[in-house]
């Protein structure tokens, strides 16, 4: 169980016995305040989601026009209250500031995404009979397995925000296909319900197996990752590598999601969704990785200012691209407005960067005598795709009126992507409490500002030249990461049941049975082959174990009191010969064929917000009849085997910040982003 802090920094000193991993859930941290209320909201929804299917069944059903109209006043009412239940939980995942790092005064927030809710499971029935009913065995034998089995879930609803919380996911992740095989047959359904909420519409979805289950606990590695990536401190190189290294990952896992489950009945869970996340994640990696580079100070000189101007416009053209997939259908429905709006915002602000070093370049550094012209001219070439009719780069270069002409059509089209900037700003109410944000988009505008009239001379014939387009250029490029996490080495909760191979849901067998054997000049009779669980091979019809109802290809389980469902051939065979008895009592069971298998059901939607909804989902509700889960009390197997496994130097130029009070250490020497309050420092440029 890992430490939960309160406000005040003092660790919480209440009673720990039903948090055994994870965090406290009733923790007062504003990430605690926001999946609390997330979850509030899911419960809401889904009651009101219950009520509508009611009246819309009831409507289908009357004839009566006074009960018709009646029931169409019910709707409205309640989807009128569904718009506002959705608008508070879309006012909930803009909440980004409850992710930013506390010391955060310097960089433009970064968006995670929050952990999908999900409701409360009891295995202990279920598991109990299908041990009885599938495997023969007592069933509350087990009890403390499966107690493992819910803790291990229930931790999981609230991990911690570190790589320990990741771990967490991962191990109940490998879990799972474990448990799918001992108890999920595909002849039967257990009657377990798996609800998970839809993280941008809260619509719940139900399945009685564990696709969704396994596809939402992957999405929720995934907000992890991209949550640990926001919080990472991004004034050092360390944060920063934390952050890159989170969000590729976050990206990494939203892709094995992706690939893997296709089918899944959520929105957040769509390969349209998925898609979008995975960009995005991507995009605020590359966004961390351009500010690695602007970190120890950009060169104020010609070639490094080029350089980061094709790295900035290479970070707005990912978020462009991100934005373009968030505006098409369906994926439009259930993002955030605060999200669009983001990116808009980051887009206009790095391209208008990126025209801002390209114009400090052309306009600060004139081609000199002991510059390289060569390698000035190759510079400038890469950085235009098109250059205006009747220009070369070098003609640029040389050419005073040339280069301070383009120069201000860039610092004039740096200036109006950051007025755009701020005008998508002010459009967005959510926005408003993001005040280190207006900070830094304002002082980048200030920046600008000067930069222009630095080089404005009122005497000058005005000049309405284009500026070219800047061709986007990064040598560190982000990329999708491979989740080592989710392949963790777990030990089974339920490996006293027998070998996986064998003993497995999909396979049926008979019920064990007892056979004597009498060995005759130490011969039992037949002979033993394979791995655990030993095989009865080369049967004598004639010995007394056949008689005694013995088969060819049976599954030697026992022997006397001694569990043999883990020993191998050489094992077994030293039980018999060691038995000084006469007759030997062994257990064995006998496979039989396969029932066809049933097909599965799940709940599925339609549209963007569906009418009706699964009514397996909407009647069943476990949250009003089971209690919480708790650890059962063991009673010792009727079998006296197994052992049960426990989990247990020239000068720089920076980026705009909004630190007024100039404290950071590492922004005296050398600023990686010029406060708003030094507008007018010529010594620092952006």
């Amino acid at each position: 169980m890992t430490d939960t802090l309160l406000p005040n920094g003092i660790k919480d000193g209440g009673d720990r016995s039903c948090f055994r991993k994870g965090c406290n859930p009733f923790a007062q941290t504003g990430r605690s305040k926001l999946q609390n209320k997330r979850a509030s909201l899911n419960q809401q929804i889904i009651k009101q989601m219950r009520i509508r299917a009611g009246a819309e069944n009831l409507l289908r059903a009357t004839s009566n026009n006074k009960v018709k109209e009646m029931v169409l006043l019910e709707l409205s009412y309640v989807n009128s209250n569904l718009q506002l239940l959705m608008g508070q939980l879309e006012g909930l995942n803009s909440s980004v500031d409850v992710y930013q790092n506390t010391q955060e005064t310097a960089n433009i927030p970064l968006i995670a995404l929050g952990l999908k809710e999900t409701k409360e499971v009891d295995f202990s029935t279920h598991f109990k009979d299908f041990i009885l009913q599938h495997y023969s065995e007592d069933g509350n034998a087990y009890e403390d397995e499966i107690a493992d089995l819910m803790d291990l879930r229930q931790a999981c609803r609230t991990p911690s925000r570190n790589e320990a919380g990741v771990e967490l996911l991962a191990k109940y992740f490998s879990h799972l296909p474990l448990v799918e095989s001992r108890f999920f047959s595909p002849n039967q359904h257990t009657g377990i319900f798996f609800t998970w909420y839809d993280s941008f519409t809260g619509v719940p979805v139900c399945q009685q197996n564990l696709s969704l289950e396994k596809a939402s606990i992957l999405f929720n590695m995934a907000a992890l990752y991209s949550q640990i990536g926001t919080r990472s401190d991004r004034q050092n190189p360390a944060g920063l590598e934390e952050a890159i290294a989170s969000f590729q990952i976050a990206a990494g896992t939203l892709n094995q999601l992706k690939e893997t489950y296709t089918h899944t009945p959520s929105y957040d869970l769509s390969p349209a969704m998925l898609n979008m996340l995975i960009r995005l994640m991507l995009a605020q990696a590359q966004e961390c990785l351009f500010e690695k580079l602007a970190l120890p100070g950009i060169r104020n000189q010609f070639c490094p200012l080029m350089k980061m101007a094709q790295e900035a416009a290479k970070v707005a053209e990912i978020y462009d691209q991100v934005h373009q997939s968030m505006i098409q259908t369906p994926v439009k429905d259930n993002v955030p407005l605060f999200w669009s709006t983001m990116m808009q915002i980051k887009t206009n602000h790095y391209r208008s960067m990126a025209h801002f070093f390209v114009a400090s370049a052309l306009l600060d550094h004139q081609l000199g005598p002991n510059d390289d012209e060569d390698q000035q001219e190759k510079t400038l070439s890469q950085v235009y795709d098109n250059l205006p009719e009747g220009r070369a780069p070098l003609d640029i270069l040389k050419k005073q009126d040339e280069r301070r002409c383009i120069g201000k059509a860039h610092i004039r089209r740096a200036i109006h992507g950051h007025e755009e900037a701020l005008r998508i700003y002010g459009l967005c109410p959510s926005l408003d409490k993001l005040e280190l944000l207006q900070g830094i988009l304002k002082a980048s505008h200030q920046r600008s500002l000067n930069k222009y009239g630095e080089n404005q001379n009122e005497d000058e014939f005005t000049d309405y030249a284009e500026a070219p387009d800047i061709v986007p250029k990064t040598e560190n490029k982000a990329e999708m990461a491979v989740p080592t996490t989710t392949k963790v080495k777990v030990a089974d909760f339920f490996q006293r049941l027998g070998p996986l191979s064998v003993f497995s849901s999909k396979q049926r067998w008979t019920a064990p049975r007892t056979v004597r054997v009498r060995p005759e000049d130490r011969d039992v009779g037949f002979n033993l082959k394979g791995d655990a669980p030993v095989q009865v091979v080369s049967l004598d019809p004639l010995c007394p174990a056949a008689a005694d109802g013995l088969k060819e290809g049976d599954y030697l389980v026992a022997v006397g009191e001694t569990d043999c469902k883990w020993l191998g051939v050489t094992e077994v065979m030293r039980l018999l010969k060691e038995a000084h008895e006469e007759e030997i009592e062994i257990q064995v069971v006998s496979l039989m064929d396969s029932s066809p298998t049933m097909p599965t059901k799940s709940a599925t939607f339609c549209g963007n917000l569906p009418k009706t909804y699964s009514m397996i989902c909407l009647a069943h509700d476990e949250d009003d009849k089971n209690p919480r889960s708790r650890k059962v009390t063991k009673k010792s197997s009727f079998l006296s085997w197994g052992l049960k496994h426990k989990l247990k130097s020239a000068s720089t130029l920076s980026l705009p910040t909004d630190d007024h009070s100039g404290s950071l250490p590492w922004n005296k020497p050398c600023p990686t982003f010029p406060s708003s309050s030094s507008y007018n420092n010529d010594s620092a440029l952006y």
